[in-house]
């Protein structure tokens, strides 16, 4: 006799639920996969929330902040998007990253939410040389903690 075959029931990174040989109400299962897809390709947060916010529009997430409340309890570091279906999450995974509308920049998702903070920029005096020096060294380390450079 064969050895039992066992499948996930989900995908490794979304979490997306898969199909099953005679399975009843398939159209469920892959509309829930369609939703979740539809969230996080090409993912575009409005900002950081730790409460539910009043009135989302269907498409529209957001990153769950510490110390979630209510429905955004237990997700912290989340995506949490408003489908038809109400909120529907996603667990991030290293390398992922998001578009922060409120803070207009990239999220990278390396462990924890990395967002690069702007370096100063250098001002007038007789020391612009190593002023210019320290500006673009802070301007590569913050490239580098959002993952577009490499670390060194």
């Amino acid at each position: 006799m064969p050895d039992q075959m066992f499948y996930s029931a989900a995908t490794p990174r979304l979490a997306l639920p898969l199909l099953f040989a005679g399975q009843a109400q398939k159209e469920a299962t892959v509309n829930e996969a369609l939703s979740m897809l539809d969230l996080a390709v090409g993912a575009v947060v409005q900002g950081v929330r730790s409460t539910v916010p009043s009135g989302p529009q269907i498409g529209q997430m957001w990153l769950v902040g510490q110390g979630g409340e209510a429905d955004f309890a237990t997700h912290d570091g989340h995506l949490a998007g408003w489908t038809e279906g109400g909120w529907r999450f996603i667990v991030p995974f290293a390398g992922m990253c998001v578009h922060d509308l409120e803070a207009g920049a990239m999220r990278l998702f390396d462990g924890s939410w990395k967002i690069a903070s702007v370096p100063s920029t250098p001002s007038g005096g007789s020391f612009v040389d190593g002023e210019a020096r320290a500006a673009i060294t802070a301007l590569i380390a913050s490239l580098q903690s959002i993952g577009v450079f490499p670390g060194s």
